[in-house]
């Protein structure tokens, strides 16, 4: 690995004795140094880490795969298997991040970087390091609780006493039965060897080591007051060894940083400090090409030597970004001339003398000032072997600094910064600042706390405002809305309370229609499994979606054994879909395994809405409900405009919980949207007897279809292609027939038209109802709609040619006090 003919830790073995024997080729993967951290004298300098000693990206990225290929042999793992990866900081943040990538895992390392308001499951000790406090801070706390087997991955096991310390914190916070320790190099003694034996069977669990090749140190009595004396004279915190020949040197700078801004993927993170999962790195793999182009385009050309520089514990991102350069600059050389030679390595906080000597490690240091986020400590921060020294042929070009935004800081452009620092040896700096991750410490909402559903049946994206006194009468809520005063997600109406009269109309409906939306369920949740898979999440559009959700994830349960994820999630016209809670998503599942769910379309504003609102995202913006009479998506259950009996309540049929809001002085741009709970209306609180009604009918409905020849496996077209209609494009008939009606009776306003059943029924339920268009000869299915016109003094016109069972009309430019005029136009 190393170009020189010595070995690169000859000079500490001539002067200290210390030396390596083992596997013959620990002489390639591992130099020696000398550290300034009195509790180890020694430091083990990685040639194939990419952390102290500048290396191909190939070659680090490379030994981290073989040693992920040595983990799946050593342990048999199956393809499929579900592992999770956890790296330690810094020097083993890429490394590991490597290891996952090789066996398809997901992937945490500690941190000592902390986050307000996240806390860390777990925190272990590593007692030689020059930082000692780790972190475990994954965004989302199941990532540490599977079945499958946690493999630990560390640059070098000298004792082994760290991966100890974080496998007992661990096995407190999530006990399981195997391990792994995987590693480039293992130095452990016997006794070591022995001590990790004795604590697996005292945990009664299964710790295999894998490691790339094995040797032992040899410490001669007296090594660290040697250390230390070497160290003071040699001139401890200054180093030995400058620019030298062939650097800027002496002062000069550079001829310029130039900052390069790169398309990096929405909703990938920028390392794995907050965990990452597979799906994020199939959009990584997707996205490093153009990044790639990106950096060789800011180049100036005809470079030999480019150094891509990550930041401590950020050595993921710029290890593959190196690769990419690599690609993109051969790509664009076609192989004439040749292209630049690039190389990898990264910033760090370890302290370790420098001397220019070639059989020493650590040629020329760079110290700076620390950069970082607040909490992760000051002092100084170091990068080894990026000044040339004496030797011209080491120097670089062109310098890319990578770090992330909670890195770029006025320190990092200070006169005594890094990037001063970097300036003085090299030509060009380019510094890229990836966006930095900002996890969600909101978490969801579950019942009994909050909503009468159980906890399993879905999880509430929303912020609880049930102590906050948000309702206001229907009329002054209209007045605020149309005035442009107010938004109508600023506040609530008040709750209605169902009449005797109204509630028995509720049963008499489900009682009816029960069994067609069962049939509507299950359509749709077969359509989502055929076309989607079986890794469905589904995210329902709080709250007139949930029950609707709830039911397909009960069907996909019963069908097909399959517990999908389900969250509830605040959209609202004009405003958009919560961005909170879709960071939340992002971070825990693959975004195009996420389904939006609703009831049923109007005349399509929500469906318009959620495609505008994650336009530029990873999400798809399809939307699925039980009934699309409005002719806007393309997975649906009907597209009749029938009674789903769920829209005849409001809270007490949707888990008691309100319609969302959002108002600045409420929700803070951290918060998901807010919503209340309901609990005083639990004695009229139908929600999950509705839920149980129609599931009720999921085994007949199974049974039907399978008598029928029309249900079929998972991945078979199965129950959706016999029962899905045939044309499922939008047409948007819908849409064209409300600016019809807005423009026939002078309203103007397409938002003050609300088609179909569910719509007309919103409408009488919360809004300053004007009138209802009732198709003629539409029977049963509006009997609610009369009684509750009938209840609100409005009046119902029979019309002809009508793409919808009915129509609410809301008052246009409504004031307290207005009756309307001709019906025609106020």
């Amino acid at each position: 690995m190393t170009t020189e003919a010595v070995w690169s830790g000859q000079w500490v073995a001539d002067r200290l004795g210390i030396g390596l024997r083992g596997d013959a080729e620990l002489p390639e993967l591992l130099g020696l140094a000398v550290r300034e951290n009195p509790k180890r004298a020694q430091l083990l300098v990685s040639q194939v880490l990419g952390k102290h000693v500048p290396q191909r990206p190939a070659v680090v990225y490379g030994a981290g795969r073989r040693l992920g290929a040595a983990v799946r042999a050593r342990l048999g793992l199956r393809a499929g298997e579900p592992v999770t990866v956890l790296g330690f900081a810094e020097t083993a943040t890429g490394l590991g991040h490597c290891v996952a990538d090789e066996l398809e895992a997901s992937y945490l390392h500690s941190t000592r970087r902390p986050v307000a308001g996240l806390e860390s499951v777990a925190g272990f000790e590593e007692e030689h390091s020059h930082a000692t406090s780790h972190l475990l801070l994954p965004v989302d706390p199941e990532l540490l609780c599977g079945d499958g087997p946690l493999i630990l991955v560390d640059d070098e096991l000298s004792t082994g006493q760290t991966a100890l310390n974080t496998i007992a914190a661990l096995h407190r916070h999530r006990p399981r039965q195997r391990y792994g320790l995987a590693t480039l190099v293992d130095l452990r003694d016997a006794a070591d060897r022995e001590r990790l034996a004795a604590f697996a069977a005292e945990l009664g669990v299964l710790i295999e080591v894998v490691a790339l090749a094995e040797g032992r140190v040899r410490l001669p009595a007296g090594t660290g007051e040697r250390a230390r004396r070497l160290v003071a004279r040699l001139g401890g915190g200054a180093g030995v060894g400058g620019p030298g020949p062939g650097g800027a040197g002496s002062g000069d700078r550079c001829a310029e940083v130039v900052r390069v801004p790169l398309p990096w993927p929405v909703g990938v993170p920028e390392g794995g400090r907050h965990g990452f999962v597979p799906a994020q790195r199939v959009r990584l793999e997707a996205a490093l090409p153009e990044l790639g182009e990106r950096l060789a385009k800011e180049l100036a050309g005809g470079e030999r030597r480019v150094l891509v520089l990550g930041c401590e514990e950020l050595m993921y991102a710029p290890l593959r970004l190196a690769e990419a350069l690599q690609g993109a600059l051969r790509e664009a050389s076609q192989g004439f001339p040749g292209p630049a030679d690039v190389w990898f390595s990264t910033t760090t906080r370890s302290p370790v003398l420098a001397v220019d000597d070639p059989g020493y490690a650590i040629r020329t240091r760079l110290s700076f000032p620390a950069h970082g986020a607040p909490g992760e400590g000051g002092g100084l921060r170091f990068a080894y072997n990026v000044a040339p020294g004496r030797v011209a042929g080491r120097r670089f070009d062109a310098i890319v600094l990578v770090l992330d935004a909670a890195a770029d800081t006025p320190e990092l452009s200070s006169d005594e910064g890094l990037l001063s620092k970097l300036c003085e040896v090299t030509d060009r700096v380019l510094l890229a600042v990836l966006p930095v991750r900002r996890p969600v410490t909101a978490r969801p909402l579950r019942g009994p706390e909050f909503s009468s559903y159980p906890a399993a049946e879905v999880g509430w994206l929303l912020t609880d405002l049930s102590g906050v006194a948000l309702e206001a009468p229907t009329e002054e809520r209209e007045e605020a809305v149309q005035s442009g005063g107010a938004h109508y997600a600023e506040s609530l109406p008040v709750e209605y309370q169902p009449s005797p009269e109204y509630q028995e109309l509720f049963h008499q409906a489900l009682r009816g229609s029960a069994r067609r939306i069962a049939l509507a369920v299950a359509t749709v949740a077969e359509t989502l499994l055929h076309e989607r898979g079986e890794r469905l999440v589904l995210a329902s559009l709080a709250r007139a979606g949930t029950p609707v959700g709830i039911l397909v994830r009960r069907w996909l349960a019963a069908a097909h054994r399959i517990e999908a994820p389900h969250y509830a999630v605040s959209i609202i016209r004009g405003r958009g879909i919560d961005p909170v809670a879709m960071r939340y998503l992002t971070e825990r599942h693959d975004p195009s395994d996420v389904v939006f769910v609703d009831g049923w379309t109007g005349k399509g504003a929500i469906a318009r809405e959620l495609a505008a609102a994650l336009e530029g995202t990873p999400f798809d913006p399809e939307l699925a409900v039980l009934a699309d009479p409005g002719r806007c998506v393309r997975t649906f259950g009907t597209r009749e405009d029938f009674l789903i009996p769920s829209a005849c309540l409001n809270s007490t049929v949707s888990g008691l919980v309100s319609r969302t809001v959002l108002r600045d002085d409420l929700i803070g741009p951290e918060d998901f949207h807010g919503a209340k709970y309901y609990r005083e209306l639990a004695r009229a609180d139908v929600s999950v007897a509705f839920l149980d009604i129609v599931a009720a009918h999921f085994p007949a409905v199974r049974a039907e279809l399978a008598a029928s020849g029309t249900a079929g496996p998972v991945g078979a077209v199965g129950l959706a292609g016999a029962v899905g209609p045939a044309d499922r494009e939008p047409t948007w008939a819908g849409w064209a027939a409300v600016e019809r009606i807005s423009a026939e009776y002078g309203i103007g306003d397409v938002n003050l038209v609300k088609p179909g059943v569910g719509e007309t029924t919103r409408v009488l339920l919360r809004r300053v109802p004007w009138r209802v268009l009732a198709r003629r000869g539409v029977g049963a299915d509006l009997d609610h709609v009369r009684l509750l016109a009938t209840q609100r003094g409005v009046p119902v016109e029979e019309v002809d040619e009508l793409p919808y069972s009915c129509v609410g009309l809301i008052h246009p430019r409504f004031s307290r006090g207005v009756t309307g005029g001709s019906g025609r136009t106020v």
